[in-house]
């Protein structure tokens, strides 16, 4: 490990580079770690910064330590050694880590901390931290690193035209809504390749301009997002709040959610009694001086009802004139 430090690290030129990355990690930590035990009300950790009631967040904090830091690196450019540079590096680092940490303010312009739209905050963390990951490992996007003298030279003129290429593919991957396959493509270039030959998703600019609602395309894309994307978001969204922890739920979503409680969350009704077999339910009676009434149900006996064949024909009744139409 300290040979790969010295030799990948140190002599490399990067110290200031792993001095920037370690920084940022360390204070989107810390800051993580000091908002959720505020959060938490614990009584033995200092609370906010609220000098005469108003609150002041962390980003400004993360202000001031770029703006110092940034300063003194550009009066020390020419003179300053690799450790000054690191110093000041790890130092804009930290205040990074903290203007990160509220990029969703700064996005939305209101505090949505702990509300859903904060997870941009952790969402822009992650992007930095890959991408300065991947400039330490020496990965140098479009290869770009000198554009000068590409009139004497036609292989610098291909590097330029390559990046030009990458830069146009990684627009069009971007557009297609894959935002870490865009950013980690201007890496490794089969990367975006790839993401610009699939299809798009279907919530982004390239799918609205290009696939029809019920087109064959769309309906693809859909299934797609279902089957992988949705999976993929979840498991993301668990890592970021077992690092940042869960945001709040909005006050109408939760009074909802409450609300729909009361109305399915009821006691269980009581099961139903065995109903008797239908064959003992509707036995006829076997008393032919009855009429066919059914034994169990509600009816008075036969003799009450109608009048037996004797007592029909001893019986005068007078005739009804019908009813004039």
């Amino acid at each position: 490990m300290s040979t790969w430090f010295r030799h990948d690290i140190v002599e490399a030129g990067r110290l200031p580079l792993f001095a920037f990355f370690v920084g940022l990690i360390v204070g989107f930590v810390c800051i993580r770690i000091s908002v959720r035990l505020i959060r938490a009300n614990v009584r033995w950790w200092f609370g906010n910064v609220t000098p005469g009631g108003l609150h002041v967040h962390h980003m400004v904090f993360g202000v001031v330590l770029c703006m110092g830091s940034a300063i003194g690196l550009i009066a020390n450019f020419d003179k300053a050694t690799q450790t000054t540079a690191a110093v000041l590096a790890g130092v804009f680092g930290l205040g990074a880590a903290l203007i990160l940490d509220e990029f969703a303010l700064i996005l939305y312009l209101r505090d949505v901390y702990w509300q859903e739209e904060g997870r941009a905050s952790v969402d822009a963390v992650f992007v930095a931290v890959a991408v300065t990951g991947l400039l330490l490992l020496g990965l140098r996007p479009l290869d770009l690193v000198d554009i000068a003298g590409f009139r004497d030279s036609p292989e610098r003129a291909a590097q330029i035209l390559f990046g030009v290429i990458s830069l146009g593919t990684a627009a069009i991957v971007l557009l297609k809504g894959k935002i870490w396959t865009g950013l980690v493509g201007l890496f490794f270039f089969p990367l975006l390749l790839i993401g610009a030959i699939r299809l798009a998703r279907p919530g982004s600019p390239w799918a609205r301009w290009r696939y029809e609602t019920s087109s064959r395309r769309m309906l693809r894309a859909l299934r797609r997002e279902r089957r992988v994307r949705r999976p993929l978001i979840r498991a993301k969204i668990a890592v970021q709040e077992l690092m940042a922890g869960r945001p709040d739920l909005l006050p109408h979503l939760r009074e909802d959610a409450e609300r729909e409680l009361d109305r399915t969350v009821v006691p269980a009704p009581a099961p139903p009694r065995r109903p008797r077999s239908m064959a003992r339910r509707l036995t006829i009676s076997k008393n032919r001086r009855r009429s066919g009434t059914i034994n169990r149900l509600p009816g008075l006996r036969a003799a009450r009802v109608y009048p037996t064949a004797e007592q029909s024909a001893g019986q005068e009744y007078e005739p009804v004139e019908p009813p004039r139409q």
